[in-house]
């Protein structure tokens, strides 16, 4: 078992009584924090409220429990919003719990198989591009509560999205509209004068806004729709464990989904994962993260769940609140537990006008804003990376614009390494026996890497043979790939063809291990093989005098 190891575990070594009520007043002022996003983030995903809130406390504790992280705190995010909702447009709520216990599994096998680590190889104008994009059509979908407007079902796609809004334009409710420029005001004004509150500063700004607004809807009955007219209130308890409706006719078409699903998780996680390791200057284990993630996204949806990852906002401020261990996401999930048992009856006077403001302050915050500002300081390949993301992700659909991303980042990061690759003639300066045998001796010093991109430097070579000998100074070639293995060994069968020795010097480390593999030295003699440049030219002079001598006789 030594592949799962939850931070927990490691976390009780000179664990006391003050760690602990710090980590219970991190936990409870986290799990306050929790209600409104969790019930905001399942009504914005076409769920009902107390989904989230299931979430926030069966994932989160499991999180807390078994992940690679001291004091990430899980549960459902704003990222999964428009993946959720476009998924219960297409294929039904049954069809959502499927693909978030599939997206489970892809993610318990991506840190079983240890692939933590490759999630960090994913371009920040990527992540820039589509965090972006979701935050921008977060934002789009609470224009409807936000304004109040009489739309039956909002559309998941972007276009017809806008056209239903635009069509219902005349519908909008001025209470609603109100109260969500209130709430909105409320959360802004909070956050630029919280450090001056005193002991109130402590209190979140969603919680102040939430409760205000449900306070002024009961005491003058406003007429706006809230939880209790749209969806009857929230059960005040758990719910019980229910199987899956599971049939591969039905699996195959959400396959595509769970993987965006699971991408989507790993990468929110893993990042949040290394914001918390900059804040408490820890290490976490992205591997276990993933598995723990896995497991919690497997479970959740028996029991009506949403999807859930790790969640950046909140796990600060568990953070700045003082948790130093899991137990505060423990907590975390048990507060809120206690506020559905003891406190459902009182959320069913909560606006949805209100919840529709805390999205839009959330979504406001996810995005990176300045880092469209900066465009101009950044190169024209990372420029459209990130455009291209972005407007994908709006217009189309998350997968695609990952996809396209990740191609674009590629198609870059090859274009640059390869323009790094080069070849020069060695110096006449440094080796001035080279003077007197030029045309019949030709020596290059490589530089880079020789792989798919960068072959092009050996077809060149072959325009250049000298009439002997040819050498080639590999110390610099850092990387050599199956392709410039190929390239060169093509190289040599072209010298071979026309009467002229193929010289290799300077083979270390890779490049020689691939030289190895692909059969350099089984095809050439050790006569041709030096380990630097100067025995290598010296070699060469040796062949022309020889190749000279048997000419004369």
């Amino acid at each position: 078992m030594k592949f799962f190891q939850p931070k927990l575990l490691n976390s009780f070594k000179g664990y006391n009584g003050a760690l602990f009520s710090k980590d219970v007043m991190a936990g409870i002022t986290v799990g306050v924090v929790a209600l409104p996003l969790a019930m905001a983030f399942a009504i914005a995903s076409g769920l009902k409220p107390e989904a989230g809130i299931f979430t926030a406390i069966i994932a989160g504790g499991l999180i807390s429990v078994l992940g690679g992280s001291r004091v990430q705190i899980g549960g459902p995010a704003g990222a999964f919003i428009v993946i959720v909702y476009g998924i219960v447009d297409h294929y039904g709520i049954a069809n959502l719990l499927l693909a978030t216990a599939m997206s489970g599994i892809f993610l318990f096998l991506m840190g079983l198989f240890r692939l933590g680590t490759l999630i960090r190889f994913i371009p920040v104008a990527v992540i820039i591009g589509f965090t972006n994009g979701i935050a921008v059509l977060i934002g789009l979908s609470q224009i409807k509560e936000f304004f109040g407007l009489q739309i039956t079902k909002m559309p998941a796609e972007f276009f017809q999205a806008v056209q239903t809004l635009y069509a219902a334009a005349d519908s909008v409710n001025p209470t609603a509209l109100m109260l969500s420029i209130a709430s909105l005001a409320l959360l802004i004004t909070w956050r630029v004068f919280q450090k001056y509150l005193g002991y109130f500063s402590h209190i979140p700004g969603t919680v102040v806004a939430m409760a205000a607004a449900t306070v002024l809807t009961s005491v003058f009955n406003l007429p706006v729709d809230t939880i209790g007219s749209r969806f009857g209130g929230i059960p005040s308890g758990l719910p019980s464990f229910e199987w899956i409706p599971i049939s591969w006719s039905t699996a195959q078409f959400v396959i595509a989904p769970a993987i965006t699903l699971a991408l989507l998780g790993a990468i929110e996680s893993l990042l949040c994962a290394r914001v918390a390791d900059g804040l408490i200057h820890d290490r976490h284990d992205s591997n276990q993260e993933l598995m723990a993630q896995g497991f919690a996204n497997l479970v959740t949806p028996f029991f009506g769940g949403m999807p859930a990852t790790g969640t950046i906002a909140r796990t600060v401020t568990s953070i700045q609140s003082g948790a130093g261990t899991p137990i505060a996401g423990v907590v975390h999930s048990l507060t809120l537990l206690v506020i559905i048992l003891f406190g459902a009856p009182l959320a069913k006077n909560i606006p949805l006008a209100s919840l529709a403001a805390i999205l839009m302050f959330v979504a406001w915050n996810m995005g990176e804003w300045k880092k469209f500002l900066d465009l101009k300081q950044f190169r024209l390949p990372y420029r459209m990376t990130m455009l291209s993301v972005f407007f994908l992700t709006i217009i189309l659909d998350l997968t695609v614009a990952i996809q396209v991303g990740l191609l674009l980042a590629f198609i870059t990061f090859i274009y640059r390494i390869s323009s790094l690759s080069r070849y020069e003639p060695a110096s006449t300066f440094d080796f001035p026996d080279l003077l007197q045998h030029q045309g019949k001796i030709a020596a290059f010093r490589m530089y880079g890497a020789i792989f798919f991109g960068a072959v092009k430097m050996l077809e060149s070579i072959e325009n250049e043979l000298p009439s002997n000998v040819l050498l080639l100074d590999l110390k610099n070639v850092i990387y050599i790939d199956v392709s410039g293995m190929d390239a060169i060994l093509e190289l040599e069968e072209t010298c071979k063809a026309k009467g002229v020795k193929l010289i290799i010097c300077g083979l270390a480390h890779q490049p020689y291990e691939m030289a190895v593999r692909g059969g350099l030295f089984e095809r050439s003699s050790n006569d041709f093989i030096y380990s630097d440049l100067r025995h290598g030219i010296a070699a060469a002079i040796r062949q022309v005098t020889l190749t000279n001598t048997e000419a004369a006789l």
